[in-house]
C-alpha cells in the first residue's frame, strides 16, 4: 500500500490523467493518487506498460482507465478525451508527464532527434494543456500540472529537452494567467536527479555520469520518485489553491551549489520512501 503523507480521501471522486504513466515518475503518481481516493487515467503510448500499471492498482482496488495514445497527435487527444468525459462526466486534474529524450552534445543533435524532442516534451505537453482547457476545464476549472526539469543555467548532454522543458514553464505562467479566470490553476514541478527507471535507457557511459551527479547535490544524493509525486499531489490539491504559475524545484539544493563553499559527503538527508512498489536502478547501487 502507498504510504502517502496525505488523507486518504484528499481526491476522492476526482478524475485525474497522468500521461507517461507505464512508468518511473507517471506510475509512481498514479498509484499516490489512486491510493487517495482519485479514479485515474493512464496514458502512455505503451499499452503494455499501462496494462501492467492497471494491474498493480486494480490488485489493491483502486480503480483506474488507460489509454494508449500519442500526446503529439492532437487529434488523438481529442478523441480520447472524449472517450474519458463521455465515461466520467469529469476531468478534474492533469498530471503532464510524458516526455523522453537522449544524451547528446549540441554539436551532434541532428535535425530529427531535435524535432522529437521537442515534439515530445513542448508539443505535446502544449496539446494536452490545450484540448484539457477547452474541453473541459474552461467551463469547470481544474489543475494542471507539468513535469518539467531543473534547467536553470543551461543542461549540457541535453540541450533538446532543456529548450523544451524551458519552453514549459513559460507556458505554464502563460496559461496560469490566461486561464485563471475559469478557475484553472497551471503549476510545474522541476525535478533533479531522480533514481528513477527512466535512468536505465541511457548508454553506460551517460549512466557513470549519473552515478557522480549525486555528489554535485547538496542533499548528496538522487531524488526517490515518491518525493517528486508529493509535490505534484500538493500542487493538484486544494492545499495549492493560491498557487498557480509556480515551477516548484525538487532539486535537493542543486542550484544552491558554489565552489567556494564545497557541501562535505553526508547521508544526513534520508529520502523518503513512500511508494511501496519503488525500485531504484540497480546501476547506481554499485561502487562508483
Amino acid at each position: 500500500m502507498y504510504q502517502s503523507i496525505y488523507k486518504p480521501t484528499l481526491f476522492a471522486d476526482k478524475v485525474i490523467i497522468v500521461t507517461g504513466a507505464g512508468s518511473g515518475i507517471g506510475r509512481c503518481t498514479a498509484h499516490e493518487l489512486a491510493a487517495l481516493g482519485a479514479h485515474v487515467v493512464l496514458i502512455g503510448r505503451n499499452i503494455d506498460k499501462l496494462k501492467n500499471v492497471a494491474a498493480e492498482l486494480q490488485a489493491e482496488d483502486y480503480p483506474c482507465d488507460y489509454y494508449s495514445m500519442d500526446i503529439r497527435d492532437s487529434q488523438a487527444i481529442r478523441d480520447t478525451l472524449t472517450l474519458i468525459l463521455d465515461k466520467h462526466g469529469r476531468l478534474d486534474g492533469l498530471v503532464n508527464n510524458a516526455g523522453g529524450q537522449f544524451p547528446s552534445s549540441l554539436e551532434n543533435i541532428s535535425d530529427n532527434g531535435w524535432d522529437a524532442v521537442i515534439r515530445n516534451n513542448l508539443n505535446g505537453g502544449f496539446y494536452m494543456m490545450r484540448e484539457a482547457y477547452n474541453m473541459y476545464m474552461k467551463q469547470h476549472g481544474g489543475s494542471i500540472v507539468n513535469i518539467v526539469a531543473s534547467v536553470a543555467h543551461g543542461m549540457p548532454h541535453m540541450g533538446h529537452t532543456g529548450a523544451a522543458r524551458a519552453g514549459m514553464i513559460n507556458l505554464t505562467e502563460t496559461a496560469a494567467l490566461e486561464w485563471v479566470h475559469s478557475g484553472v490553476r497551471v503549476n510545474a514541478v522541476a525535478p533533479g536527479s531522480v533514481a528513477s527507471s527512466g535512468m536505465e535507457t541511457y548508454p553506460d557511459d551517460f549512466k557513470q555520469k549519473l552515478k557522480k551527479r549525486r555528489h554535485q547535490v547538496p542533499m548528496k544524493r538522487q531524488a526517490t520518485e515518491a518525493e517528486i509525486s508529493s509535490a505534484i499531489v500538493y500542487l493538484l490539491s486544494d492545499g495549492a489553491a493560491y498557487i498557480t504559475g509556480h515551477t516548484m524545484d525538487v532539486d535537493g539544493g542543486l542550484p544552491l551549489a558554489k565552489e567556494n563553499w564545497p557541501v562535505p559527503e553526508h547521508k544526513n538527508c534520508k529520502p523518503y520512501h513512500g511508494f511501496h512498489l519503488y525500485t531504484a536502478p540497480a546501476f547506481l547501487d554499485t561502487d562508483e
